[in-house]
């Protein structure tokens, strides 16, 4: 049986080593630092558990023993059995948090990949095309945009499930900065898709089109708007492509998801044993809905 200092130094060495990423990875993608404060910050609990004084619980009847527990969940073989108590609760609610992340993540990238085509199919708009075919092109992307934004949105809001998630982060501003880029369509006067009328909302992040003046450009500048249009194209679906692609955001951050959660699956019933069980993560609303997501979809 290991003693309780090499069950300190091996959780911490595993909560660190599943979250490191690979060596393909930089430093500038802090998410996965992010998740390691996070787990760590439970280990470092662990040296106290064994070094505090004895704390009886505050209430409450010792009932009987099983296995080494109460049946409430501590391990009373522990010097302080509610902090390693409270110490596997934090630890299954982010076991619970890292699915729901990996899911909706899971989903960012889907839906990056959809907006890649999308992007890419506007490229198809030619100076032979009619004024009616490339509003509605336009209109169709924009769109399209948009239901991705509105899905994305509250995921990013103070308390979203992916607002401390850099990938998530630089994946709607990096698609977002193709909108106000100034010299698609410069060769031949125009400033972007802003001259066009499509505009992006400062509040909303949502996408707009003012057929007006797209009307108006394609009056008087049709050449400037077929090229203004496949250059964003062209751009865009690269953005897109380059967000997904390995060794960038999305799929490094999977990665350290994916670390965090095996690590925690495979290593949950020895922590118990050791520390008790903690109460049991309880999700709701979109936490909950991710989960079963992540359940039906990912779970081994």
């Amino acid at each position: 049986m290991k003693t309780s200092t090499d069950t300190i130094s091996q959780i911490q060495f595993q909560l660190t080593s599943s979250l490191i990423p690979t060596s393909s990875a930089t430093r500038s993608d802090e998410s996965w630092a992010r998740i390691f404060s996070m787990m760590i910050s439970s280990a470092d609990q662990i040296e106290h558990l064994y070094a505090a004084p004895s704390s009886a619980l505050a209430t409450g009847d010792v009932g009987d023993r099983a296995n080494g527990y109460f049946v409430a969940g501590r391990n009373m073989a522990l010097p302080d059995p509610e902090s390693a108590y409270k110490m596997m609760t934090d630890i299954n609610n982010k076991d619970v948090t890292y699915k729901a992340q990996f899911s909706e993540l899971s989903q960012v990238k889907s839906s990056v990949a959809q907006m890649r085509d999308a992007g890419g199919s506007l490229g198809s708009i030619a100076l032979s095309s009619g004024n009616d075919r490339i509003q509605a092109g336009l209109q169709d992307f924009v769109a399209q945009y948009n239901i991705w934004i509105r899905h994305i949105n509250p995921d990013l809001q103070s308390g979203g499930l992916l607002a401390d998630t850099q990938a998530a982060q630089a994946t709607r501003f990096e698609l977002e900065q193709n909108f106000s880029n100034p010299f698609f369509g410069a060769g031949d006067g125009v400033h972007g898709l802003r001259d066009l009328g499509v505009t992006i909302d400062p509040d909303t992040r949502l996408a707009s089109l003012d057929p007006v003046r797209l009307d108006e450009m394609l009056t008087n500048n049709k050449q400037g708007v077929v090229d203004a249009v496949q250059e964003f194209s062209a751009n865009f679906a690269r953005s897109a492509r380059l967000l997904n692609s390995d060794g960038n955001f999305i799929l490094k951050q999977l990665g350290n998801l994916n670390r965090a959660i095996h690590y925690i699956s495979d290593n949950q019933a020895s922590l118990q044993a050791e520390f008790g069980t903690g109460n049991p993560a309880r999700p709701t609303g979109h936490l909950a809905e991710a989960l079963a997501v992540y359940n039906q979809s990912y779970a081994a």
